[in-house]
């Protein structure tokens, strides 16, 4: 962790449970917080075999600590040939950071997010949204493809990861059952009252999830809806597992 400074971040009570939730994702698990401090000292990062070898798990459950903290942005995910070229590449996670830090903060400007909902406004509700959506998509495809694999896992698992992913930027999400479907439940968004001023902004926020989940499962339906929960409103986002 970083040193004490004497400085300590304004973060309101949805700001601070959104940045305990993205860390808790991330290092939660005490077996976890082992594996990272593993890849840590590993200047040239470690696979998901040599995981599993070290701390006696399957190869599997190697791949989803590693991939849970390349989600939450504290390992990064490169592929490279074993000596003399032949075999399949093997992905290596390599810590980000030289030093081992925990940001706690979560970043905002709220003076660009009034000005992003004004210009979207201008556009007209259609135009904007889609723009919205757009660029929400792009982003979305940029963070599945920080997590390594693509197109490779399952329904389930890919919801998961999109859910840790969300939180990770400030989002604090997580996947639930409702009946036979599952859907991602949002209990903070980083866009602040912005989202109340200018509801168009909440485009970026499905197409950040239409865009991981198409590159981690498939092209999939994505319908996101604000809901009203108390003094606070959550956003529930609906997911057509077979479109």
């Amino acid at each position: 962790m970083r040193p004490y400074t004497g400085e300590v971040a304004t973060l309101s009570p949805t700001e601070f449970a959104s940045a305990v939730t993205a860390i808790t994702s991330a290092f939660g698990d005490p077996t976890r917080r082992e594996i990272y401090l593993f890849a840590h000292g590993a200047p040239d990062g470690v696979t998901a075999s040599e995981v599993a070898e070290r701390f006696e798990l399957h190869a599997n459950v190697a791949r989803h600590h590693l991939d849970k903290l390349a989600a939450g942005g504290y390992l990064e995910i490169t592929t490279a040939r074993a000596a003399g070229g032949a075999g399949r590449p093997s992905k290596r996670y390599r810590a980000i950071d030289a030093e081992v830090t925990l940001d706690v903060a979560v970043k905002h400007d709220d003076v660009l997010v009034q000005l992003l909902g004004r210009a979207l406004n201008e556009l007209g509700p259609e135009r904007a949204a889609a723009l919205a959506e757009e660029v929400g998509i792009e982003y979305g495809r940029t963070m599945a493809g920080a997590m390594g694999e693509q197109g490779t896992r399952s329904f389930r698992s890919a919801l998961h990861a999109v859910a840790d992913a969300l939180s990770s930027h400030g989002f604090a999400a997580h996947a639930e059952k409702e009946g036979n479907s599952l859907r991602i439940v949002t209990q903070h968004c980083p866009f602040g009252d912005a989202v109340v001023e200018h509801p168009v902004i909440c485009a970026v926020d499905r197409g950040m999830v239409k865009g991981m989940l198409g590159t981690l499962y498939g092209e999939t339906s994505v319908d996101l809806v604000r809901t009203p929960v108390g003094d606070d409103v959550r956003c529930v986002t609906a997911v057509d597992e077979h479109s």
